[in-house]
């Protein structure tokens, strides 16, 4: 059973904004969370990073927030300064219609700018302890007015040993605050928080699931956003697929993405939440027909799709948690056949392409963007296929006499490109553009771990300075840039 926004009574400048962030159907944890959240409840959710937790508190958070009011409202306490930053983003996302501004605050950074950034008046701070500590000692950080307050990954930051800096944090915002209390695991000292300085808290525990997929190739390419359209007209032109199955995140790129791949000759149609009944059923039949190839659709549209004979999917956007993946790309390989998920990931996603590894317990291959001269050979091969086919029937005799006419007057190498020529199906070059998205990020987990808490975001820094995530992808690994600018230049 899933549950979409807005059957959780979230408000129209929320919505708009989920919308516009391509997020429809709510995560288990984000429907379970919210609800509670809105009544005011404390809540202790036991869940995975990548399981959507940020949404989970941050609406129900901006929800509670008058934007008029320049006064720190909510606070969320993070492990790391990396943390805080993603943190931050979202909820800027999730608030940025209904005007309710965050400000990530973390050790590193010059406290006289951050005292500048404060002063600004935002309604929501994302902060490491140590340097919260510090602002509320400074009085830099009024907690009088804060009326929820988040720790986020609480296991992680009792690791670090900021198990003291988090009670002291607590006993300095009034006790009429709402808290909501996420973490992996429930260690004693978590529980003790809860029993403590919390008011009865829900809980709710979403357990990851193990999700596995057989029979399918996984691949991913690394791109651009901005190159993500003509990649995939071109890997269409290459492969040729019976059936496949686009996937994109919001109902606008549906639309957008369909319209491009008509204008360049492709039999496409899309699906989503907009269309009516008899619209979705109609090009539900055509596709499963063949008469549509290309099926472009939202998560929320594809819910329950049962077609056989999908060969390709394509994720032209990354979903925003690994058992979308595994349903997205469940739509091919059925029935014991095989079937290809091709993934298109921008530089910024490639931490979520990781998440989504180590949850299916599978391993995507990298490919290289198709140039468009690999996508006009891939043409020219399915015609010399046809060609093939049809000279394997064995029943040409009745063409005999044309044939050798023509090569009376012609050589049988410009009589074989003719007919290639006219077999090929050679694409309009119609420039196509999409509307841009942010990527989907994931909390990245802390490197290493040490006794002095405040100098361990610093160290955090410097590991991703001098290579740390990134390290050894050039050697045959996912290497940022250097496959698809090679390959790119081909062209």
């Amino acid at each position: 059973m899933t549950t979409t926004f807005k059957e959780l009574g979230i408000s129209q400048p929320i919505m708009k904004a989920l919308e516009k962030m391509g997020f429809e159907e709510a995560t288990p944890i984000q429907a379970e969370t919210i609800p509670l959240a809105m009544k005011g409840l404390d809540v202790i959710g036991q869940a995975q990073t990548g399981t959507g937790k940020t949404a989970a508190f941050g609406i129900p958070m901006i929800e509670k927030i008058d934007s008029k009011q320049r006064k720190i409202k909510g606070m969320v306490v993070t492990p790391t300064r990396e943390l805080a930053i993603q943190v931050a983003e979202e909820i800027n996302r999730l608030g940025k219609i209904k005007g309710v501004r965050t400000l990530p605050v973390y050790g590193g950074q010059h406290m006289d700018r951050q005292i500048r950034s404060l002063k600004g008046g935002p309604q929501i701070v994302v902060a490491t302890p140590g340097r919260l500590l510090d602002h509320m000692r400074r009085r830099t950080i009024r907690t009088n007015d804060i009326q929820t307050v988040v720790l986020d990954e609480a296991d992680e930051m009792l690791n670090m040993g900021f198990i003291d800096d988090i009670k002291n944090i607590l006993k300095g915002i009034p006790e009429e605050r709402q808290t909501l209390l996420f973490s992996a695991t429930m260690p004693k000292e978590i529980r003790d928080i809860a029993t403590n300085l919390m008011k009865k808290p829900e809980e709710i525990k979403v357990k990851a699931k193990e999700m596995t997929v057989e029979n399918i190739d996984q691949y991913f390419i690394e791109i651009p956003d901005r190159d993500k359209f003509d990649t995939l007209t071109n890997h269409l032109d290459i492969n040729d697929p019976e059936l496949a199955i686009v996937f994109s995140r919001t109902k606008k790129r549906v639309d957008e993405i369909t319209e491009g791949l008509q204008a360049r000759g492709f039999r496409a149609e899309g699906i989503h939440g907009d269309l009516t009944q008899g619209k979705r059923m109609s090009v539900l039949n055509k596709f499963k027909n063949g008469r549509v190839e290309v099926l472009v659709a939202t998560d929320v549209a594809a819910r329950g799709l049962d077609i056989s004979g999908v060969t390709h999917v394509y994720n032209f956007d990354i979903p925003q948690d690994p058992e979308s993946y595994v349903h997205r790309i469940g739509r091919t390989g059925r029935a014991g056949r095989t079937g290809e998920a091709i993934s298109f990931i921008t530089p910024r996603e490639m931490a979520h392409l990781k998440l989504i590894e180590k949850t299916t317990k599978s391993k995507m291959k990298r490919m290289a963007p198709p140039t468009n001269q690999e996508a006009k050979q891939g043409q020219q091969q399915m015609a010399a296929d046809r060609l093939l086919q049809t000279i394997e029937r064995k029943d040409l005799k009745s063409y005999h006499g044309t044939a050798n006419e023509l090569l009376q007057e012609h050589d049988s190498m410009t009589v074989v490109a003719a007919a290639l020529k006219i077999l090929t199906k050679e694409r309009r070059d119609v420039p196509v553009r999409i509307s841009s998205m942010a990527p989907v990020s994931v909390k990245k987990a802390k490197q290493g771990q040490g006794n002095n808490r405040r100098n361990n975001n610093k160290r955090f820094q410097g590991k991703r300075g001098k290579g740390g995530w990134n390290k050894g992808r050039n050697q045959g690994g996912r290497n940022r840039k250097g496959n698809y600018q090679k390959r790119r230049n081909r062209d």
